[in-house]
């Protein structure tokens, strides 16, 4: 049974076919959201937008760090490695070949996408492309932090958190063209 279990919840198979078993749940949930906010006096668009944004932010963004939280397969038992020389893992990874560099590249570059792309949308306060590079490189760094901390058996590197923080940054960017006035909120 916990090897069932763990084939759903453990692996990145596993957490891929979860994300996308719960794409039709998001979708409820935007829709419930959505409706509750025009009930109670929020203009459709506005109840739409912000329910979306919420919505994406967290289905968007929960699933990478799911994965990236993964244990390795001696997590436990060895002690956590951290990488703090920029672009050194990057080097490597990109020496590794063409496949081994585009997943963790974009891979990286998704993990906090979301939030860049959708927060600003959903918040004021994140509008802005340097609010939300901050965010991320925080977001990013309490990852990588936990990662150590918890000995998964992963490397904690900076250029993770540079790709991370890039990723939301690029996001945040292509969203920009939406962020608006909130004072029609």
């Amino acid at each position: 049974m916990t090897e069932g279990w763990h084939s759903w919840v453990g692996t990145v198979h596993g957490v891929v076919l979860i994300t996308v078993a719960v794409l039709p749940l998001a979708v409820l949930a935007v829709w419930f959201l959505a409706r509750r906010r025009s009930v109670t006096g929020t203009t459709p668009a506005w109840a739409w937008r912000m329910s979306l944004a919420e919505v994406g932010m967290v289905y968007g963004t929960v699933p990478w760090v799911w994965m990236i939280m993964l244990p390795g397969g001696r997590a436990g038992a060895v002690p956590g490695r951290v990488s703090v020389v920029p672009l050194r893992d990057l080097l490597a990874v990109l020496a590794d070949g063409p496949l081994t560099a585009t997943v963790q590249v974009v891979g990286n570059l998704l993990v906090f996408a979301a939030l860049g792309f959708f927060g600003p949308l959903r918040f004021a306060a994140l509008a802005s492309v340097p609010r939300i590079l901050a965010l991320a490189a925080g977001c990013s760094v309490l990852v990588e932090t936990a990662q150590y901390v918890l000995r998964l058996d992963r490397v904690s590197s900076v250029d993770d958190v540079l790709l991370n923080t890039a990723g939301a940054g690029l996001a945040a960017l292509a969203a920009r063209r939406w962020w608006q006035d909130r004072a029609c909120a």
